[in-house]
């Protein structure tokens, strides 16, 4: 029977390390405990080290420089020397495709596709200069939750001794994205609470090619660059920096399109809200107005349609727009309204608009847009036929059978005639001569304006 004393023993340092079997467990365990502890002491080393050597820069989709990123990897660019090429070639590709109408005699012609190959998701190496750039392109499952579009970012590493080659790549991809919309205006709209380009951006539309009357056109220009030259004056009176012009008067007298060509005349985009787009509210107007793209007009058309929402509900449950009056008040003028600002309201029924809206401050310059003057309509008759009418006598001959038809406001012998006509019609009339003039003098009596509902009347009594 075993003593005490030597059931002690049994479990004594010196009897369990000279156990074979407890000895080659101890040294087993050891050498997991070691191999462990030095793969983990190796991924922090690494990790330290990538930190000391390497430089992230992470662009969202949500940055203004993401699709000049995308467009500067879209590049075609060849690496000098076999390793090089091996390295930068680049496997996976997305694609853009745009397309444009061939000229021709027909607007519905054959219709040319262009494709732009770019980088797509995963991870890409490029060369800029003398570093080496690894591209990760990544999609998240996580979503914009005003549009529904998964999240994006484009990551871009080098080593940190080439850190400052990012600022090469961005400014040679900001200098493509100037020169792909050069010459051209870029129109933003709400989508959300976030500001988009509406679209492709457009040609820019010259400021000749917007007739006013003489003086007007020239007046809100010099008063817009006057503007834009005088920001430390403002700031040095504790002025807010912000500019509001309202442009009323009839449709189809160019309010909007003097807008578009000024903006291009300028080299700025035009930020566009619709005051009765369903789901507008004071607080998304409010912070749309403090996040502004830079560089651009904003631009409120028909102004007055904001006041119309006291109407009775339609049959799908729509009550009209939820801008009230004091939120627009408050979002051009108020406390929390944004500088560094040019803002155009248009209406065409100044009467509906309260004084409030349109007092200094708010709205610093008023201009009426009327119906076409005899000074416009034949600015606009050399603009379509100068290179024709070197005499100028269709012109006169034109002008002379306009006031024939009192459509400048007064008959032949002085007296008013009640009658009117827009640019806009002058123009269509144009268009529709292209290359005859005679036949736009003697279709000029199609100027005079219309009362749709009263003919129809005339019409219905004479078949009773």
């Amino acid at each position: 029977m075993a003593t005490p004393q030597t059931s002690a023993s049994l479990f004594s340092p010196d009897v369990l390390f000279d156990n074979p079997v407890f000895a080659g467990g101890i040294g087993l365990a050891s050498i997991g405990a070691a191999a462990a502890f030095a793969r983990r002491g190796a991924i922090v080393a690494f990790g330290a080290t990538r930190r000391r050597l390497l430089v992230n820069v992470e662009i969202s989709k949500q940055d203004p420089a993401y699709p000049w990123i995308l467009a500067w990897l879209s590049q075609p660019r060849e690496a000098a020397g076999f390793i090089a090429s091996r390295i930068t070639r680049i496997h996976n590709l997305s694609v853009t495709t745009t397309t444009t109408h061939t000229k021709g005699p027909y607007a519905g012609g054959p219709v040319n596709a262009s494709f732009f190959l770019q980088p797509g998701y995963g991870r890409h190496v490029v060369k800029f200069g003398n570093a080496y750039i690894a591209v990760s392109r990544e999609k998240h499952s996580t979503a914009n939750m005003n549009t529904g579009e998964p999240h994006e970012i484009v990551q871009l590493t080098t080593l940190w001794a080439y850190r400052h080659t990012f600022e090469g790549i961005f400014a040679e991809a900001h200098r493509l994205a100037a020169k792909a919309n050069e010459g051209k205006t870029i129109v933003y709209s709400a989508r959300g609470m976030e500001w988009a380009p509406l679209g492709d951006p457009r040609k820019k539309r010259p400021l000749g090619s917007v007739i006013l009357d003489d003086g007007v056109k020239e007046s809100i220009v010099a008063d817009v660059k006057d503007f834009l030259s005088r920001q430390g004056w403002y700031v040095d009176r504790g002025i807010p920096y912000r500019r509001g012009y309202l442009l009323y008067g009839p449709p189809g007298s160019g309010k909007s399109s003097f807008i578009q060509a000024l903006a291009g005349e300028l080299d700025f985009g035009v930020a566009t809200i619709n005051l009765s787009e369903m789901g507008m509210t004071d607080d998304k107007l409010a912070y749309l107005l403090t996040k502004l793209p830079k560089r651009c007009l904003l631009l409120l058309e028909d102004a007055d349609a904001a006041f119309v929402n006291r109407r009775q509900r339609d049959a799908d449950g729509y009550s009209g727009a939820s801008v009230t009056f004091s939120g627009l008040l408050n979002a051009l003028d108020g406390v929390a309204a944004g500088e560094e600002r040019i803002a155009f309201l248009t209406t065409n029924h100044i009467e509906r608009l309260d004084p409030a809206l349109i007092r200094p401050g708010r709205v610093d310059m008023m201009l009426r847009i009327g119906e076409a003057t005899k000074y416009q309509a034949g600015q606009m008759w050399d603009r379509f036929y100068g290179d024709e009418d070197n005499s100028g006598s269709r012109k006169e001959h034109f002008l002379r059978r306009l006031d024939e038809l009192g459509l400048f406001g007064t008959n032949p012998d002085g007296t008013p005639s009640n009658r009117r006509t827009s640019t806009a019609a002058i123009q269509g009339l144009f268009l529709f001569n292209k290359s005859n003039m005679q036949g736009a003098i003697d279709m000029a009596q199609g100027l005079i304006p219309r009362n749709f509902e009263e003919e129809d009347a005339a019409s219905d009594a004479a078949h009773k």
